[in-house]
Formats: C-alpha cells, sequence, structure tokens
C-alpha cells in the first residue's frame, strides 16, 4: 500500500461516486472470498502468504484506523483488539501480530470478519453520504480502495499455494480452463534518447510511481510478448536449471538450496493452477518464475531483462497475463520524499533487495493497472503471477 500524490485539487470534492467505488471495491473482495470454505480461508501455507480471512480484516482495518477513527465523529470501534491483529507494516500505528502466525488464528472466525466488514463498511458509507470530504480524506479513501485492490491479488496468490499443498487437488475455480492462442515472438526496435518516465496527471497513482523524471535509454529491442512455457520447456531441456554459468552467484546457491528444477507449481509434465492441475499449455506465458530464474533464462537466449524504464518507453500495454520481471532495481526515483506518517511507511522502507515488476497479471483487479505501475518483489520470491519478457 502506498499514497498518491495528486495536482492541487479544490479544498473538497464530492463522496457520491466514491461510495460507488467503495461498495464495488468491497463487495469484489467478497465475490473472491466466496467460493473458499472457512477452513481454507484460516490456511498459512507459508510465511509469505496470508489467510484469506486476514486480507479480509486487513483491508478492512485500514479505514477504520485511518479514516473511521479519527474522522468520524461517533464511530464505535468493532473490535479493541483487531488493531493488534490486523495492522501488517505500520510500525506507528503500533504493535502487531508477527506475520509468520497468521495461520495460527482460528479466532476471530470467518463469520466475525463478516460481521467486522459489514459494521466498518455501514459507517463508511454513512460518513461518505453525510457530504463532501477535504481533498486530502478523499485521496484516502481511494488509496485505501486501490490497497484493497492489490490484496484482492494477494488473496490470489496466496489461495493458489495454500491449495496447492493439498493432495486431493482442490481447485478455486473448476471453469474451463482456456488454451493460449500461438503468437509468434518478434522483436520491437526502439531508438532510445532522453525521455520521460513516471506517473503523470491528476489520475490516482502510488507513490513510488512519482515523480516523473527523465531517463536516458540507449536503442534497444523487446520481445513483443512474454516468454511461453514451450520455450521454458526448451531452457530446462538443455539443462538451464544444471548449468552454473548462466546464474548469478546468489541465484545459483538459491537453485542448489531449493532444488528447483522448473517453475513453482509444475510436476510431472502438468502444472498447478486456480482451476486445480492442468496439462502445461506451451503456448501460455510461464508464470511464477523468480527474478533469478527470468535473469537465468534471458541470459541462456542470448538476452537480458528489460530496465524499468526501456518497458515503459516502449509503450506496452499495462494488461497482461503475467507481471513481467525487470533488470532493475526497486529504487526511488528522482526527488522521491515518502509520505509523513503511517501511509507512508509502505513504499520507502522497501526500497532495498527487491526487483521491480512491469505490467499486470491475470489476477490483478480491472482499473488497477497501468504503464508507471511499479510492482516489486524479492528475486527469489516465485508465488507472485510472475513472468518474463526478453530484451537485447
Amino acid at each position: 500500500m502506498a499514497t498518491a500524490r495528486p495536482a492541487v485539487m479544490p479544498e473538497t470534492r464530492r463522496a457520491t461516486k466514491l461510495v460507488e467505488q467503495y461498495r464495488a471495491v468491497r463487495a469484489h473482495t467478497e465475490s473472491l472470498a466466496a467460493p473458499l470454505s472457512p477452513e481454507d480461508q484460516t490456511i498459512q501455507s507459508m510465511p509469505d502468504v496470508s489467510p484469506t480471512k486476514w486480507h479480509r480484516a486487513h483491508t478492512t482495518w485500514f479505514f477504520e484506523t485511518f479514516l473511521l477513527q479519527p474522522h468520524c465523529a461517533g464511530y464505535h470501534q468493532f473490535h479493541p483488539q483487531f488493531g493488534y491483529l490486523f495492522n501488517s507494516y505500520y510500525e506507528t500505528v503500533g504493535a502487531r501480530h508477527p506475520r509468520p502466525q497468521r495461520g495460527l488464528l482460528s479466532r476471530p472466525s470467518v463469520e466475525e470478519i463478516a460481521a467486522y466488514r459489514r459494521h466498518v463498511d455501514t459507517a463508511m458509507a454513512a460518513w461518505l453520504d453525510a457530504g463532501d470530504l477535504p481533498s486530502a480524506l478523499h485521496d484516502l479513501v481511494v488509496l485505501g480502495l486501490h490497497h484493497e485492490q492489490q490484496h484482492q491479488e494477494l488473496l490470489l496468490m496466496d489461495i493458489k499455494h495454500v491449495l496447492s499443498c493439498n493432495p486431493l487437488d482442490p481447485a478455486y475455480d473448476r471453469a474451463p480452463v482456456e488454451l493460449a492462442p500461438v503468437i509468434p515472438q518478434r522483436w520491437i526496435e526502439h531508438d532510445g534518447g532522453l525521455l520521460e518516465i513516471g506517473h503523470a496527471g491528476d489520475e490516482f497513482a502510488f507513490d513510488n510511481e512519482q515523480p516523473r523524471h527523465a531517463v536516458y535509454v540507449h536503442p534497444f529491442s523487446i520481445a513483443s510478448r512474454p516468454v511461453t512455457n514451450g520455450e521454458w520447456l526448451a531452457f530446462i531441456a538443455d539443462d538451464g536449471y544444471r548449468r552454473p554459468e548462466l546464474w548469478l552467484s546468489d541465484a545459483w546457491a538459491t537453485v542448489q538450496a531449493e532444488g528447483w528444477d522448473a517453475p513453482l507449481y509444475w510436476e510431472a509434465g502438468q502444472m498447478f493452477t486456480l482451476a486445480g492441475m492442468q496439462p502445461i499449455d506451451e503456448h501460455a506465458p510461464v508464470c511464477h518464475v523468480s527474478y533469478y530464474e527470468a535473469d537465468a533464462y534471458a541470459r541462456w537466449a542470448g538476452a537480458r531483462l528489460p530496465t524499468e524504464g526501456e518497458w515503459e518507453v516502449a509503450a506496452l500495454d499495462g494488461v497482461g497475463a503475467v507481471w513481467e520481471w525487470t533488470g532493475s532495481a526497486y529504487l526511488p526515483y528522482p526527488g522521491f520524499r515518502p509520505a509523513a506518517g503511517a501511509v507512508g511507511e509502505y513504499n520507502g522502507k522497501f526500497m532495498v533487495n527487491q526487483h521491480v515488476l512491469r505490467g499486470s497479471s491475470r489476477a490483478t483487479p480491472p482499473g488497477h493497472a497501468r504503464p508507471t505501475y511499479r510492482n516489486f518483489f524479492p528475486p527469489a520470491a516465485r508465488w507472485a503471477f510472475s513472468g518474463v519478457r526478453i530484451a537485447q
């Protein structure tokens, strides 16, 4: 979650449309959780994964903590200990339950989390309906909605990992899996030059997308589509996971320690999906690979990963099937300043030991993707919907 830095705005903004947006985003979270049993929603399969019910509660905690409690007169907190249970990273807000232990919380129940959401939603709707909001509070509500959209994708990432650990081959959704079309790869040439990247304008953006600034880009070529499963199978067949010359030192140590020999969720010619175990579709973009694997594949292919500046100036479509690793470390843009207070904590303090991904995935909520969006994960992370596009 991050903060927006909008242009100068009027002192107040109409809340009518905002109420509709609030209800739509909150309802979508509930629709994503609807196929899951209470048992499904409680499991934490690894420290990076959060239980579904925790996502539902944490996004609710945001609105209660940063909007209702300080700004809505007469609001009554739902539960005095929920602040401790559902705070994520906000040190300035107070102590929090350890992240690796979220799966130990059999209580509060799924039903109580649902009641928490109803309590906060009723109060938020009444507060928003009461009249115009100061611009700063309007922007904070919008931030909360984009924060919840981030957690909608995290919810799907996490439940996929949870279900993959079950030998019964459970599916989140048994909808038919459509095969990807055959799309030949071509190279898109770009002349480079002194170009601008970063968000500009009055529309919402997270603070890490700003300020807009100039970068010098050397002439380059970038692939017209992401790497496919079929191309990754060729990498595996050529002993890609067993050739240390292809891997960064830390990457090779990770491959050896973890025993990687294929993307996450691949097993015996099949891959685990949200629809359960499926045959590997050779024409679909490869997914669930780490930065380490993406970098090794690019080297094997005689190419490299694009920088995030190259990715953005190539005017690639911001909506894709997989997030795409870039060769860029996650660092602040020139002139970046985190916002004051707790809401400024999330982005700035994570600008170390992470790599940038661009684009979006099929799990990204509608309206949440844009060409300037900077996603980021540690280089060994594989449970995100992450893929590869190469450059040269």
